[in-house]
């Protein structure tokens, strides 16, 4: 049975869950997961892991991610994205470009976010957007997220609204239409997302990606286990005789710190997930059965 993972350049229109039932078939295999959900309306990374490599994609989803995103000012919508209903418009000529990078300066940093209102978040076990659908008006609680990079690309005036073109880099957690409702409220003309397309999470960025044509004509290579380890954490090299104990699910002697380590044989096979627990370097996960 291989293992490993697929990272998927996503098309507009579909879910990630969409994507994840392509690649099922594609690969052969029901046990297939996603790293970090994607709006039907963005666009790019969505990094898929398939039978052990689901058991590396928590690690993956908590890295930071990059996104370039369009956001237009003078309009807020009920979804704080381009796909939902209006609810208020403003006239926009008197803002300048100096308060649009103002206001957008003020969220880099560590901040605190309230996510959208319509977003996957769950309330008592139900999802936010299941209860916006269902006429309950929700309000999420903010929560800390950490915006490293916040660029103003391009700034475009049109006739009843502005376009602000921006690059974000962000921790996971962060909701890009957050940042266009956020912006707009400041400045007192409403905004909301109009594109959103994520080019990297974690170490995966579009130049490993696979369209989803590619994915379904089977035209694609997978990454295993052990390079995409080498992406997301500190290695340590493992002997033949720390494999076995690793295998049997006993420690070895503590690592230099105590982050998480991927612990990797000669021949480029995971073996376990390594972290510091009493003075020992205890396997998290295991990936190598005993020989």
């Amino acid at each position: 049975m291989q293992h490993g993972f697929l990272v998927v350049d996503k098309e507009p229109g579909m879910t990630s869950h969409d994507v994840v039932a392509i690649g099922r078939r594609a690969l052969g295999t029901r046990k297939v997961g996603h790293a970090g959900t994607l709006d039907p309306m963005a666009t790019g990374i969505l990094v898929l892991g398939f039978n052990n490599g689901t058991r590396l994609l928590q690690y993956i989803t908590d890295g930071d991610k990059t996104y370039q995103a369009t956001v237009v000012l003078g309009a807020a919508t009920v979804t704080d994205d381009v796909e939902g209903e209006v609810i208020s418009t403003a006239d926009t000529s008197a803002i300048t470009d100096e308060e649009i990078h103002a206001e957008l300066a003020k969220m880099r940093g560590t901040i605190m976010q309230r996510p959208s209102s319509v977003s996957a978040v769950k309330i008592d076990g139900e999802r936010a957007y299941d209860r916006v659908r269902s006429g309950e008006e929700v309000v999420l609680p903010a929560r800390e997220v950490t915006i490293s990079q916040l660029d103003v690309l391009a700034i475009r005036r049109l006739e009843k609204a502005i376009e602000v073109e921006i690059e974000v880099t962000c921790s996971a957690g962060t909701f890009i239409r957050a940042i266009a409702r956020d912006c707009g409220a400041a400045l007192a003309v409403g905004g909301h997302l109009n594109s959103l397309r994520r080019s990297r999470v974690a170490g995966f960025g579009l130049d490993r990606a696979v369209s989803l044509q590619q994915l379904k004509s089977g035209d694609f290579n997978t990454l295993d286990l052990a390079d995409v380890a080498r992406a997301t954490f500190p290695v340590r090299d493992i002997a033949l005789d720390e494999k076995l104990e690793l295998s049997f699910g006993r420690t070895l002697s503590a690592n230099a710190d105590d982050q998480i380590y991927a612990g990797i044989s000669a021949a480029n096979e995971l073996i376990a997930l390594l972290q510091n627990v009493d003075g020992k370097a205890k396997p998290i996960a295991v990936f190598a059965a005993a020989q």
